[in-house]
């Protein structure tokens, strides 16, 4: 009962903070539906480019226009909600760097879970938009359809989430990290969002291991089209052991950490 309580309280916990956080971002109208709608048409540009290879060639090595449409809607989405729930997780590395854990170590709730869910990222938002868009336009909206999209993005988003905390999670080590923890955020996105058909050898294992982002475009075909059961078990199982290893790594850079001796009150 106590165990069950605990739970019940970081549940309410974490959804008052998503709560505050859509408040937040809503409280100047404007501001947010631009940014939303910038990161909306921003997507749309990539799209145009794959509707003008594909006027000219049918398919990409087995992956046809529906298939690519559809990992774009699996690794905007599943990006857009690591960012919009857990929006600190991209900006993990400055804060250790600088000291700005004091105020989330003081609390009494799980340092990882609450300072992940402390800040949304506005843009992202629009990253969720468009994914539902696409997934609207070509996905398959049968029920089974809809579960399995539902899954592709809570495995695309546990592997952005958790891949990012890891390499913020180098400053508790390296000091300061945000330039190389950027850069494998930005490599694991930009191989997110091209069919893995067209990678063999080394750049296909490399997305499969060190930059899991084969598991993320490789969905709409192993998962979306027809599910494959080993594939799905491996991208399960990959998203699995970044969120523990993630979440081990984070605590024990943790015990490393230096107090920036910042005041700060949270409203």
């Amino acid at each position: 009962m106590r165990m069950m309580h605990r739970c019940t309280g970081i549940l309410a916990f974490v959804w008052s903070c998503w709560k505050l956080n859509l408040a937040g971002a809503m409280e100047f109208r404007l501001s947010f539906l631009m940014t939303a709608g910038m990161m909306v048409i921003n997507n749309i540009v990539w799209i145009l480019f794959w509707v003008l290879y594909f006027d000219r060639f049918q398919v990409v090595n087995g992956w046809s226009f529906q298939d690519v449409m559809m990992m774009w809607a699996v690794s905007a989405g599943g990006f857009g909600l690591s960012a919009v729930l857990f929006g600190n997780a991209y900006r993990l590395a400055p804060l250790i760097a600088n000291g700005q854990l004091d105020i989330i170590l003081s609390q009494p709730k799980p340092v990882l879970l609450h300072m992940l869910v402390s800040r949304m990222s506005v843009s992202a938002i629009g990253d969720v938009l468009f994914a539902l868009m696409l997934y609207g336009v070509f996905g398959d909206r049968s029920f089974v359809g809809i579960l399995k999209f539902g899954l592709a993005l809570g495995i695309a988003m546990l592997i952005f989430l958790f891949f990012v905390v890891i390499a913020g999670s180098l400053a508790f080590f390296m000091g300061n990290a945000e330039g190389i923890s950027q850069q494998l955020f930005n490599g694991l996105l930009a191989f997110s969002t091209y069919p893995t058909g067209i990678f063999s050898g080394w750049g296909k294992l490399i997305l499969f291991t060190i930059i899991p982002a084969g598991f993320i475009s490789y969905l709409p075909i192993g998962l979306l089209r027809s599910v494959d059961p080993f594939f799905l078990g491996q991208a399960l199982g990959a998203a699995l052991l970044l969120a523990v290893g993630g979440t081990l790594f984070f605590y024990a850079g943790l015990k490393k950490y230096s107090s920036g001796n910042r005041m700060d009150m949270r409203m």
